[in-house]
């Protein structure tokens, strides 16, 4: 007997059993045990269908049926309670590399700006949820090589641990690194923390903004070095257009897009990350992206050029 048909089983016995003998013995033999082996059964929507039928072809017996239906209605309230206070529990009690998911992505991309060529692209994004903490880790990396020769080289990476204050708001930290030779940075560490608001928070819509003080160090590939004292301000925005076709980040629909937009200010720079996608769901596990990436920054390096754009292609795989 697996664990789901004893559960069934039981469920189905504390049901009737708690009803007064009377009830049960009003209720003709052949349709009480059809509510009974649909309860064993487990489905919840079929047993309100047998329930239904039941009551439908035996009117005078409706307030009896009407009995067991509430009485299974609480021992489904008093389960799903139990399991909810299992899985907190679960959580609470994980170790550090426990209950982590995510998504890998490898493609293809064609620049234009200070390059404008094809290459390849790798994303690695991971996410882990707990009671009252979010941890996030993205890195992403692209390469291109002309006849031997590198002509674009970005590597960013990024941790994002985020503490829920209410079902809304939130308190951020986030530590950045990134290096991008032909945008004539050697490296790049920026570290910011602040408070967050989801602005929107439905099944189908969701707006999230953020904001707060930031530090960032510049390391240029001429030698020069900077630090400076900034503003981060984000945003991110999921939408769910139809069940098929969603302007969101990460979605189990057949057909999906996203944006999410970083704008860093400091006195001598402002960076602007703005990323938008289109996903084409494959599997349950592989989707195909079509992407759209937007760089800026107010004062870059001498020789370089301010803008960059990205379009990529790839496969995600989910884990």
């Amino acid at each position: 007997m697996t664990r789901n048909t004893a559960f069934a089983s039981a469920l189905a016995a504390v049901t009737l059993f708690a009803l007064p003998t009377s009830a049960l013995a009003d209720i003709p033999d052949p349709v009480r045990a059809m509510i009974d082996a649909a309860i064993a059964g487990g489905d919840e929507t079929k047993i309100r269908t047998v329930i239904e039928l039941a009551r439908e072809t035996n009117p005078d017996d409706a307030a009896e049926i009407d009995a067991i239906l509430a009485n299974y209605e609480a021992d489904l309230a008093v389960a799903a309670k139990a399991a909810e206070a299992e899985k907190i529990e679960a959580i609470r009690n994980a170790g550090i590399f426990e209950n982590w998911s995510g998504k890998g992505e490898l493609g293809g991309f064609r620049s234009t700006g200070n390059t404008s060529n094809t290459g390849v692209t790798a994303i690695l994004s991971m996410k882990r949820e707990g009671i009252d903490w979010t941890h996030k880790i993205n890195a992403r990396a692209d390469y291109q090589e002309n006849e031997g020769v590198a002509n674009r080289e970005r590597f960013l990476a990024s941790y994002e641990p985020n503490y829920n204050v209410s079902d809304r708001l939130f308190i951020f930290g986030l530590a950045q690194y990134e290096r991008d030779r032909f945008q004539g940075i050697s490296s790049r560490y920026a570290v910011s923390g602040g408070l967050g608001y989801q602005i929107i928070d439905q099944p189908s819509l969701k707006l999230s903004a953020k904001a707060g003080p930031a530090f960032r160090v510049t390391d240029f590939v001429d030698g020069r070095s900077e630090s400076q004292i900034a503003a981060l301000f984000g945003v991110d925005f999921d939408w769910d257009i139809t069940d098929r076709l969603t302007l969101t980040h990460d979605t189990n629909a057949v057909a999906e897009a996203g944006g999410a937009a970083t704008v860093i200010i400091d006195s001598s720079n402002t960076s602007i990350d703005l990323v938008t996608g289109l996903n084409a769901k494959i599997s349950n596990s592989l989707t195909a992206r079509l992407s759209y990436a937007y760089e800026y920054d107010s004062n870059p390096p001498p020789g370089a050029v301010g803008t960059d754009t990205l379009s990529r292609v790839t496969l995600i795989y989910g884990f």
